[in-house]
């Protein structure tokens, strides 16, 4: 592991323990804990959360959590994804393998068996199949946003062993504070060559930084987009050309800045629950998937 994945995995989970310091399951929410969703108890495992004031079927969002590829689990982004559940929606809150350990492109393996695993555990849990959504921030946006193209790109999905699930379909999807592809940021940064080196098994070759570019592999497919960044968002670069992607290919998304005017919100503001505008754009976030299926 590189000094700057270990610099990152300790720093990360300090700043994130502070943010959630004194929160606790909300009492209208109900969990359900450390489902093994494969075969690695360690890794593979999720949460399920549902408001206890729904009955039957509910739309469900699936949360790819971030962390440089290296760093992040279910238990940091608890709190965060039953604020969701709290806006009317079952929420399934996955662990997933990562770099070093488990190279480019296991996060999105382990997200395949997570939705084959929601599929098949509907009835149980009470997901409606047909109003399926998702959201990922940071590193988490990347991986969700080239499984969606996995998901919608036969061509693309050939690059990968795994194979989708029969009939899913993700109706639309948040990225937020993402990372969209390694191709075009400066060889000098010290970050992207530590995530060569800890999550790209052949450490950046040309093939892994085309695979790992989303908009080189976007197609008229790709289900509609809440694409959201803010004013301390040291990745807002990212999001404007993949905008100007979704715009040429003629995908449904919306662009959406967010800035506190002299306060900056800083990179995934919208897990800190203390603060209003996280309330605010998890709100529009839901709204937005109520309004691609209205």
């Amino acid at each position: 592991m590189s000094f700057m994945s270990r610099m990152i995995r300790r720093s990360f989970r300090k700043n994130d323990v502070i943010r959630d310091r004194g929160l606790s399951t909300p009492a209208d929410v109900q969990r359900f804990d450390d489902i093994l969703y494969g075969t690695d108890p360690k890794w593979q495992v999720l949460d399920v959360y549902r408001p206890k004031t729904e009955q039957g079927v509910l739309p469900v969002i699936v949360s790819f959590h971030g962390g440089a590829f290296v760093y992040g689990d279910k238990e940091l982004y608890q709190f965060y994804c039953m604020s969701l559940a709290q806006l009317g929606f079952a929420v399934v809150n996955f662990t997933y393998r990562l770099a070093p350990e488990f190279k480019f492109p296991a996060p999105m393996e382990d997200a395949n068996l997570v939705f084959g695993w929601l599929l098949e555990h509907a009835g149980e849990y009470g997901f409606d199949t047909d109003r399926i959504f998702a959201v990922g921030d940071s590193a988490g946006a990347h991986g969700l946003a080239t499984y969606l193209n996995v998901v919608t790109n036969p061509a693309y999905a050939a690059n990968f062993s795994f194979r989708v699930p029969e009939k899913l379909v993700i109706r639309a999807a948040a990225l937020n504070c993402g990372i969209y592809g390694l191709k075009g940021t400066d060889p000098r940064d010290r970050l992207t060559r530590a995530i060569m080196k800890d999550y790209l098994p052949g450490r950046g070759t040309k093939r892994e930084l085309e695979l790992t570019e989303v908009a080189l592999n976007l197609t008229t497919n790709f289900p509609p987009v809440f694409l959201m960044t803010c004013s301390g968002d040291f990745l807002q670069d990212q999001a404007p050309p993949l905008a100007k992607a979704f715009e040429e290919k003629g995908i449904l998304y919306e662009y959406h800045f967010y800035s506190a005017g002299e306060q900056e919100l800083g990179h995934v503001f919208h897990l800190d629950l203390r603060t209003k505008y996280s309330g605010i754009c998890n709100r529009e976030e839901c709204e937005f998937f109520v309004k691609c299926v209205s």
